[in-house]
């Protein structure tokens, strides 16, 4: 039982990232941004042949970063299996990883290129265009290091009382 919710979580990132990446592919122009809230977030159809802000796009690099999807992917499953029961926090974590993860790897091998379509900006400052997948894989690393943090910090019990003795 303690399995069924990291798998539905990878399920439903998975599915949210691939709808919204259809979606984006047939609603959205290529290049031209689609203002959501004016000056702060657009729609903004792009495809990226490469890794986290187009890095090591060429032909070479998409088939080791393909390999490395897949075995990133394997790494979490098995991690997830091997946590203790009462890492439920760590096991939903590392199953947004995941479904982020085979969502950006489904792209890769199927077209070459991850659909990108979601920018944010404040005035003139624009950050990198990103998906479902990438917000998944952000999120999932996020709460993965405040729960790692919050398993290390010692407890009020745990904490010394007394002086210099």
């Amino acid at each position: 039982m303690r399995f069924l919710v990291p798998v539905v979580v990878v399920l439903l990132t998975l599915g949210a990232d691939q709808a919204s990446k259809a979606w984006a592919r047939s609603e959205l122009p290529w290049g031209h941004p689609v203002p959501v809230i004016d000056g702060y977030w657009d729609w903004e159809l792009s495809f990226n042949p490469g890794a986290a802000f187009s890095m090591f796009a060429d032909g070479t690099m998409r088939v080791l970063l393909s390999i490395f999807g897949v075995v990133a992917t394997a790494v979490i499953a098995w991690m997830i299996v091997r946590s203790k029961p009462d890492r439920r926090v760590e096991r939903i974590a590392l199953a947004m990883i995941a479904g982020g993860a085979v969502g950006n790897l489904i792209d890769r091998i199927g077209t070459g290129v991850v659909t990108d379509f979601v920018r944010w900006r404040v005035g003139e400052h624009r950050w990198p265009i990103f998906n479902v997948a990438d917000a998944a894989l952000l999120i999932g690393v996020a709460v993965l290091m405040i729960d790692s943090w919050r398993q290390r910090r010692p407890s009020p019990a745990d904490a010394k009382v007394g002086g210099d003795g």
